[in-house]
């Protein structure tokens, strides 16, 4: 069903993006990109790619210098991932994969990191510690996602528009009607910042700290593979 639906709005993924978050998630991707720090010759997995904007980030941020991957489970994401790649004539290490079941070896990657996907897995313990499987020890694990702000007015007004203005927006921009609705669901479930820092504890991540962005409307989690 996620696989339909993300495949539904691949083609117009990147406006939806940029419109309902004000531009917001390019830095949020820089900013994490910045923070797993690639170095030369480093492998990196963008897991849950999508349409490859923090693949690119993450390329961008080692100077070109490290070898970047992106696995997603939507082929149309995937497509259009590939021809941004090409059009920037960049390397494009790109496969269709299920992120509790990556087709990768344990500890190929020095860095993996997913961004705004682990909200749709069916098991998010299994995911990280997939993420962590395919992690050499000591290398870096991070989550960057939406999570929800602080009690208060900011948090009253953030949660008033994610509930009842970007369904409507989103499902206009994507020209698909209906298929943003499962968003606020997605966001308000999700475990909170020190719940998902406990977690990835628990799926053999240490250090792991998290950052909140945008007064905490998303976060970005860093641990290290023990």
């Amino acid at each position: 069903m996620a696989r339909q639906l993300f495949g539904r709005i691949a083609p117009r993924y990147d406006l939806a993006n940029r419109l309902l978050s004000g531009g917001l998630d390019i830095l949020w991707r820089r900013s994490a990109a910045r923070e797993v720090a690639p170095a030369s010759g480093e492998n990196v997995l963008d897991l849950c790619t999508g349409t490859g904007d923090l693949a690119r980030a993450l390329l961008h941020a080692s100077g070109g210098t490290a070898t970047v991957h992106g696995a997603d489970f939507c082929l149309p994401m995937l497509h259009v991932s590939r021809a941004k790649h090409a059009r920037a004539g960049e390397p494009a290490h790109l496969v269709a994969a299920d992120g509790l079941a990556l087709p990768y070896r344990d500890g190929i990657f020095d860095v993996t990191i997913a961004s705004f996907g682990v909200r749709s897995f069916a098991d998010l313990a299994a995911g990280v510690r997939e993420m962590a499987r395919v992690t050499r020890p000591g290398g870096r694990v991070a989550i960057l996602e939406f999570s929800t702000p602080a009690p208060g007015l900011f948090r009253q007004l953030y949660l008033f528009y994610l509930e009842r203005v970007l369904p409507l927006v989103g499902d206009l921009v994507s020209a698909s009607p209906g298929t943003y609705a499962y968003l606020p669901g997605t966001v308000l479930e999700f475990p909170s910042q020190p719940e998902l820092a406990k977690l990835m504890g628990e799926c053999g991540l240490h250090d792991v700290r998290f950052r909140n962005l945008t007064l905490g409307v998303a976060a970005l989690h860093v641990g290290l593979r023990s």
